[in-house]
């Protein structure tokens, strides 16, 4: 018969208390409290003003007040610049602030209407910076006013259909972002509705602005999530004034983005971008500085 080794009172508490220590750690990048899907994003064009004056003390600021990823906008093709700053150098700077830009707004929309070969080329270039800096999408962001007819709207998604094809052959993910015309009635038929019906969901993905749906769509960002789940791969979070209705900062506002946030799961969601198109309160700086607050405290729990 064998005799069990006897532990004493103190040894006993210190091999439990490792254990219960050993249990606690964190493992293979678990931990004990929920894991943070997303970074906080923060769409660039909010604060053009300050990036023309001074980029790089503008993206220190952007840093200091919690946003991870950038969506940029203004991309020099011909110089194969961002702000001015080369494309590689553009990363390392931001590299150096821990910041990303998963997504940029590319100036697709001033190719509309000239010739495929013209566009084709030009997106060649986006994909060059776009892979240079580290982007996962190219996103298609506006359209001119003389090119919101529904023939015009037919040809656009021809276009997207195409433009994602070359994107996604080069390992990017390409999408279109939507504001308020695409939502206007004309003679029982919305742009947008030709935008998703005529788009491949596959080539091309969707970035909703919730701001402009919920101004001037007739369905909420729910309903249009449920018609085509897993498309929406990005948003823009911006809230609107009570009064006027234009931008405002996130608090200040009449979107109940406690409704919409749980819906990131079902559109699909991979980056959300904080974004004020102007009407600061006092500028744009202290803009990003408000909305980062409010959004922290009060939003950033539901993604």
């Amino acid at each position: 018969m064998k005799v069990l080794k006897t532990i004493d009172r103190r040894n006993f508490i210190k091999q439990s208390g490792l254990l219960m220590s050993t249990a606690l750690v964190p493992i293979s990048g678990f931990s004990m409290t929920s894991l943070k899907k997303y970074k906080m994003g923060l769409q660039l064009f909010t604060i053009r003003d300050a990036m023309e004056r001074d980029p790089l003390g503008s993206l220190k600021t952007v840093a200091s007040l919690g946003y991870e990823d950038l969506e940029t906008y203004g991309y020099d093709s011909d110089q194969g610049t961002y702000y001015g700053f080369k494309a590689a150098e553009f990363k390392q700077v931001l590299a150096d602030l821990q910041l990303t830009t998963s997504s940029g707004h590319y100036s697709l929309f001033t190719y509309l209407n000239k010739p495929l070969d013209a566009l084709k080329q030009y997106v060649d270039r986006c994909i060059e910076g776009a892979h240079a800096v580290g982007q996962s999408y190219i996103t298609w962001p506006w359209l001119d006013p003389d090119s919101r007819t529904l023939e015009k709207f037919r040809i656009l998604s021809e276009k997207l259909n195409i433009v994602g094809e070359q994107v996604t052959k080069a390992g990017l993910g390409f999408a279109y972002h939507n504001h308020d015309f695409e939502f206007i009635d004309q003679g029982g038929e919305t742009g947008y509705d030709i935008i998703l019906r005529e788009t491949d969901p596959s080539l091309v993905k969707l970035q909703m602005d919730l701001y402009w749906v919920m101004h001037s769509s007739k369905e909420s960002p729910a309903e249009l999530i449920a018609k085509q789940p897993g498309r929406y791969v990005m948003w823009h979070v911006k809230d609107m004034d009570k009064i006027t209705r234009d931008y405002t900062e996130l608090g200040n506002g009449s979107i109940d983005y406690t409704v919409i946030l749980p819906e990131a799961s079902r559109a699909g969601l991979e980056y959300y971008f904080l974004e004020q198109g102007g009407n600061y309160a006092k500028n744009s700086m202290q803009s990003i500085t408000d909305s980062a607050a409010y959004f922290k405290k009060h939003l950033q729990k539901y993604l």
